[in-house]
């Protein structure tokens, strides 16, 4: 049937203009279609702009819509893989637009729509996830595999988690996927390779539905689902997960367990993993502690959103608000984990028809079954609408008069009926699901929401055996989770306490300090409540309190010689023992970020200083690790041919600043002066050797180990890029410089600084960049490149949002790269970004009052982006990052309220971008 004869409601356009503008595209569609398209576009900016790529597809689509999903499916199976990526954003435009169109003239039922989109995130998943397994099998990379076994790739399955694995994806969802794979199709001594393989594999189809692309993209994909996803590759063991599940799993992973199936790759290896999954999911008795797990979950997310407050329309979220979508999520997830251990029949991954079941079998009213089910398909509608309007993920109402109108006219609707509809709906919702989670919510939401599993095994603990230690404890514990209710996530914070109590031998003398010390204790819930990478690393080395104690933790900062030598002494400690070794470097790193971080939590030093430490770190680490990586390569290839090489560090590193988040840019450069084969067991050419013994320092800092890893390495700054060999002779390197390196190379030279390896080495390299930089350059080439770079950068990543620091005119990036161009122009060596400025001013490239509008902009936009990498947030809204959190935000950067933060990032900004438009457009000596 087609699409036209099947309409049952139309939107009005909120600005006809762009609705006509979208028809005229169309001039073949009319009556209802006509009225569809203009409408629709004349509402949703994201899907005019579909309409109109789309304009030669979409009208034979409307003679059969299903028929031509089919079709497009069909064809993409087909596609080849170096055309695959494209292929797959083409095909979630399509996919977007005829169903968002077919959900607004209500030609499709919401199971249809959200069908529709899962069904199209299943077959990108599955063709990129082959496509990568494909190239792992024929780079002969994953052992015993042949191109037969691409079919079932190689054992490997993504489990669809949430809204995917319910097949009821949202119209601008993230996919949630646990990667795993069957380590029994491998012998056990190549368990480690296939690993590796399958982990590449992953981030590969990861990056080619992730990756924005002038295409689109196809999907978000979030992998943080899996067991303990911050030490735990990407794709994991199956026996691994089990035991994880066995051992530790928490009841939010049962609920999320409970809408999970194979999606991708091997579905009847990812069927037999659920299925050893029952008894954890599944309890065999009646389990109504469930329903205090779940309440208590539902508190913590409104505590965490700030969403727990009276309902109003304007901005309010869909989804996890009063009454929104997640209430009634929860609602039936409970009643499932409470009985279906005893009855299969109610182990329904889907929303709607689980909760018919449950009304079926006595455990939900048929009215409340029903009213439920009638307000989740018109929330999911709302949803839907306010997502087609720009494709964001956001599931809040608009704030203003205007955002909501536009909604009203997408769903052809009076505003006033629609606000009433809405408030009727989430009101009941929130009435009926809370009088089930609790009949007494006020006494409820008095008392803490923490898992009381949890506080009740802390009686068992080591430092909680003598009577002296429970007393004093008991003292302390009311104020402590007190204080753990106001942070940013209390859960996550609960279980990093957890982790510190269960570590600690004995507790008398550390309850005592801190019941003497309250400083003591609010160090402790800062760490553990506002910033999660901390309180990992402190769940996992409660010890670390020793040094706090002891006084060393706070002993003045070493520089970078005197950490290496400090690395180095530890490293030879373990002997011949390579994997110790790499294992000891990174929990000696983990312990000296531990330190930066809370130093600047706690205001003991800047985000300048915190920035310099960071740096300090990572080339103590590289400086350390490099002659471990040479001798344990030299132990089968012989000592490096010739001179030997060195790492050049460039980007932040180079310049001396990172955060917390940093990864490394590296450049390996060799001088085999003229030797061409090494002396050893097996020999290698030269060339063939040092790219050899690079990857293995990439693998030495990259690799996940028991103490994770040490740092992400980015080696695409090389010559030539991705294209070139991964280490470059100097003679190659610097020849590349002088005769074929673009402007953004030789910007990219005034930060890089030699940072390990051979002394020789790393003179000439530094001797010829400072030559090569003093020679004059074209000026007028270099800021014409300069300014297509920023055209290029600004088109290929827009701004995040207003906390985004880095990316933007007038921000973090924007600065830099005028520096770097001020100190190109310059011929300075310096690397500093405040150096480079200097420079401009010193050409007379811009004055000294801009070069300090420069410097403050700059140092603001560094203090935002320090403190939110510190805190793993992008959104900085007091909301997201609780009262710690903010204050943290607020001491760092001197001001009153987050309000007056917004705006100073917006004036400076702007301030700072006019500045950098200007200076762009005239030579140096032609200053304002």
């Amino acid at each position: 049937m087609d699409f036209q004869s099947r309409i049952t409601r139309l939107p009005t356009a909120f600005d006809p203009e762009r609705g006509d503008d979208a028809l005229s595209e169309l001039p073949s569609l009319t009556g209802d279609l006509g009225k569809l398209i203009h409408g629709t576009a004349g509402c949703s900016p994201y899907l005019k702009s579909l309409i109109g790529k789309e304009k030669d597809w979409l009208p034979g689509a409307f003679d059969a819509p299903e028929a031509a999903l089919e079709i497009l499916f069909e064809d993409l199976k087909e596609v080849a893989p170096d055309k695959l990526a494209d292929a797959l954003r083409q095909g979630k435009r399509r996919v977007a637009l005829l169903t968002a169109l077919a959900d607004i003239a209500g030609v499709w039922q919401l199971e249809q729509v959200t069908g529709a989109l899962t069904d199209y995130a299943d077959l990108a998943s599955d063709l990129a996830l082959k496509a990568a397994i494909a190239n792992e099998i024929r780079r002969k990379k994953l052992p015993g595999q042949t191109e037969d076994d691409v079919a079932t790739a190689g054992g490997m399955v993504s489990i669809a988690m949430g809204k995917m694995g319910a097949h009821e994806l949202n119209y601008s969802s993230d996919i949630d996927l646990i990667c795993l794979f069957d380590e029994t199709r491998f012998d056990p001594d190549d368990f480690h390779d296939a690993r590796a393989s399958f982990v590449r594999a992953t981030r590969k189809m990861a990056a080619m539905l992730n990756d924005l692309t002038g295409e689109g993209y196809v999907f978000r994909t979030d992998l943080r689902l899996r067991p303990d996803p911050s030490v735990t590759p990407v794709c994991m063991a199956m026996e691994a997960a089990e035991r994880y599940y066995e051992s530790l799993g928490r009841t939010w992973e049962r609920a999320a367990y409970i809408k999970a199936r194979p999606s991708a790759g091997d579905l009847d290896a990812g069927a037999r993993f659920l299925k050893t999954l029952t008894p954890f999911v599944w309890r065999k008795h009646l389990d109504f502690a469930a329903i205090q797990d779940a309440h208590d979950m539902r508190l913590r997310i409104r505590e965490h959103k700030g969403l727990g407050g009276e309902i109003a329309l304007e901005g309010h979220n869909m989804k996890l608000g009063r009454g929104g979508i997640r209430e009634i999520e929860f609602f039936t997830q409970t009643r499932q984990l409470i009985a279906g251990g005893r009855d299969p029949y109610l182990r329904d991954n889907r929303t709607v028809p689980a909760l018919g079941k449950l009304a079926e079998k006595g455990w939900v009213p048929e009215d409340v079954a029903d009213t439920l089910a009638r307000h989740y398909r018109a929330h999911r509608e709302v949803e839907h609408r306010i997502q087609m309007i720009n494709d964001a993920q956001t599931h809040n109402l608009p704030k203003s008069e205007d955002g909501l109108q536009r909604i009203a006219c997408l769903m052809g609707q009076d505003l006033n009926a629609l606000r009433a509809e809405i408030t009727g709906r989430l009101t009941e919702v929130h009435e009926l699901t809370e009088g089930f989670f609790a009949p007494d919510a006020a006494k409820a939401e008095t008392d803490h929401a923490f898992d009381e599993e949890i506080i009740n095994r802390w009686q068992t603990y080591p430092a909680l055996r003598s009577e002296r230690a429970v007393a004093i404890f008991k003292r302390l514990k009311p104020d402590l989770l007190q204080r753990l209710n106001k942070t940013a996530h209390p859960d996550q914070a609960l279980v990093a306490l957890d982790g510190f109590l269960a570590g600690l031998p004995a507790g008398v003398q550390l309850f005592s300090l801190f019941e003497a010390n309250p400083q003591l204790v609010d160090l402790l819930v800062d760490i553990v409540g506002t910033a999660p990478a901390l309180a990992r690393h402190l769940s996992r080395n409660s010890s670390v309190f020793d040094a706090v104690i002891g006084g060393s933790f706070f002993t003045p900062w070493p520089d970078a010689d005197g950490l290496q030598q400090e690395l180095s002494a530890i490293l030879a400690r373990e002997g011949d023992d390579y994997e110790r070794k790499l294992d000891a470097s990174r929990r000696w790193a983990k312990e000296w970020h531990f330190r930066v971080g809370v130093h600047h939590l706690r205001g003991l030093i800047s985000a300048a200083e915190a920035g310099a430490h960071y740096a300090d770190i990572a080339e103590a680490s590289l400086a350390a690790l490099w002659p471990e990586v040479v001798a344990k390569f030299a132990e089968k290839h012989g000592p490096p041919p010739g001179r030997g090489a060195a790492v050049l560090g460039m980007g932040s590193l180079g310049a001396g600043r990172l955060n917390a988040n940093s990864d490394l840019d590296l450049i390996v450069i060799y001088d085999a002066a003229g030797v061409d084969y090494s002396e050893g067991r097996r020999p290698l050419a030269s060339r063939a050797y040092y790219a050899r013994l690079t990857q293995a320092m990439v693998t030495a800092m990259t690799a996940p180990m028991a103490q994770g890893r040490l740092y992400e390495v980015d080696m695409r700054l090389r010559p030539s890029g991705t294209q070139g060999p991964v280490a470059t002779s100097l003679a190659s390197f610097m020849d590349y410089q002088k005769t074929q390196a673009w402007t953004w190379e030789h910007l990219a030279l005034t930060r890089a600084r030699p940072v390990a390896g051979d002394v020789a080495v790393k003179d000439d390299i530094e001797t010829f960049r400072r030559d090569l930089l003093a020679e004059p350059g074209d000026e007028a080439k270099i800021r014409t490149d300069v300014q297509e770079m920023r055209d290029r950068i600004a088109a290929a990543k827009p701004p995040s949002g207003i906390w985004d620091a880095k990316i933007g005119k007038g921000r973090l990036q924007d600065i830099e790269l005028l520096s770097q161009t001020g100190a190109l122009l310059a011929g300075s060596p310096k690397r500093s970004v405040v150096d480079g400025l200097r420079d401009g001013v010193a050409i007379d490239w811009f004055d000294a009052a801009d070069c300090a509008v420069l410097e403050q902009a700059y140092a603001l936009f560094w203090q935002v982006q320090v403190v939110s990498k510190l805190l793993n947030e992008q959104d900085l809204s007091e909301s997201v990052i609780g009262v710690g959190g903010a204050a943290f935000l607020l001491r760092e950067t001197g001001m009153e309220r987050l309000d007056d933060l917004e705006q100073a990032l917006t004036r400076q900004g702007a301030q700072a971008a006019a500045i950098i438009d200007a200076a762009l457009t005239r030579a140096p000596g032609k200053g304002a």
